[in-house]
């Protein structure tokens, strides 16, 4: 289990998704964000190796994505 954040600074966001490219079902999490609320989310994914996490953003309609490699270590220890 693996903590991780996604924020977004774009106007009207919508909807925030994590998804793990090499998990067996890629999507994590989703989160509709309410208007007016901040637009950040702090959940633990379940990751079985290291992989690339996508965060997916829909703002105003549009879809925006960013990734970053996480690397899982065997016991959580760098072992």
């Amino acid at each position: 289990v693996v903590p991780v954040g996604v924020s977004s600074a774009l106007p009207k966001t919508e909807s925030i998704a994590l998804l793990v490219e090499k998990n067996p079902n890629m999507l994590a999490a989703t989160f509709d964000i309410p208007p007016g609320t901040e637009s950040a989310v702090t959940p633990r994914i379940k990751m079985g190796q290291s992989s690339n996490v996508y965060a997916l953003v829909k703002a105003d309609g549009k879809f925006h994505v960013a990734s970053k490699e996480i690397k899982v270590t065997l016991g959580g220890c760098g072992g």
